[in-house]
């Protein structure tokens, strides 16, 4: 007789859990890159200006009419009737140096300094090979000196290796000079040679010819071409004298004394500035 069912089998083993694969470990979180220093002037990229983002040239100043241009020169021949540099001087090269030492600088200051500093050295070649240190102490007064002796040494030099020691008579020549821009140079060559090559355009000139409308421009060069082209060439020379001086007594910086200025009646800026009445003039 078969079996009416079979035994049954052992149950299977259960087979044992997998083991739990290990977690992955974290990979570490990438570190932040630093943050870029801002360029330097010398690293930044010049920026691209299109043509909207210009900013706008200047606009000319309205010329005066030539009634009130001739009425402002005969009152400046009136009041300034020799002008000149304040600077002393007795020959070209001496006013060359006199004006290098004048940036910065008060005429009076350098008056006091040149005497001592011709005496000592009293051409081109031996201001050329004249001790720094000793140049240096002369001039420490007028400021700057390391500059304005680099600049007198090195001026000195082209004029002894290229004319002679002679301080030359053309533009061109003295702008090679080392420290010598269009307002030394016009200075020299009006003054010592009376050669009027361009109108000097200092600080003063700069103030008073804006006040009197003769110009929009605030670079010194265009300030120049504009007076170049307004004035007869034969006042160049005059006049830029004249402004200065003007602009030392009377038409000071801070507070213009418009009410003693004879050329108030044809000055379009007279009264709006603030007069300082009996203040003390000068700057």
């Amino acid at each position: 007789m078969t079996p009416s069912s079979k035994k049954a089998s052992p149950a299977a083993k259960k087979a044992p859990a997998a083991k739990k694969a290990p977690a992955a470990k974290k990979a570490p979180a990438a570190k932040k890159a630093p943050a870029a220093k801002p360029a330097t002037s010398k690293e930044r990229a010049p920026r691209q200006r299109t043509a909207s983002s210009r900013a706008p040239a200047a606009a000319p100043a309205a010329p005066p009419d030539p009634t009130r241009l001739a009425a402002i020169l005969r009152l400046l021949e009136e009041r300034y009737p020799h002008p000149t540099t304040a600077l002393r001087f007795e020959n070209p090269l001496q006013l060359l140096v006199a004006t290098i030492l004048s940036a910065q600088c008060t005429d009076e200051r350098v008056n006091q300094v040149t005497p001592e500093l011709f005496a000592a050295f009293p051409d081109a070649a031996a201001l050329w090979k004249a001790p720094t240190p000793e140049l240096e102490r002369i001039i420490h007064s007028t400021g700057f000196f390391r500059n304005k002796a680099k600049a007198i040494q090195g001026a000195c030099k082209k004029l002894v290796e290229k004319h002679g020691g002679e301080v030359p008579r053309e533009m061109a020549a003295m702008l090679e000079l080392p420290g010598v821009a269009r307002k030394t140079a016009n200075v020299v060559l009006g003054t010592a040679y009376r050669l009027a090559t361009g109108v000097v355009v200092d600080t003063h000139v700069r103030r008073v010819a804006a006040r009197l409308g003769f110009t929009a421009e605030s670079d010194p060069e265009k300030i120049e071409r504009d007076l170049m082209r307004l004035l007869p060439e034969e006042r160049w020379i005059d006049v830029g004298h004249q402004l200065v001086l003007h602009g030392r007594a009377l038409c000071v910086a801070r507070k213009p004394r418009c009410g003693e200025c004879p050329l108030a009646p044809h000055c379009p800026s007279a009264g709006t500035l603030g007069d300082a009445g009996g203040e003390a003039a000068g700057e």
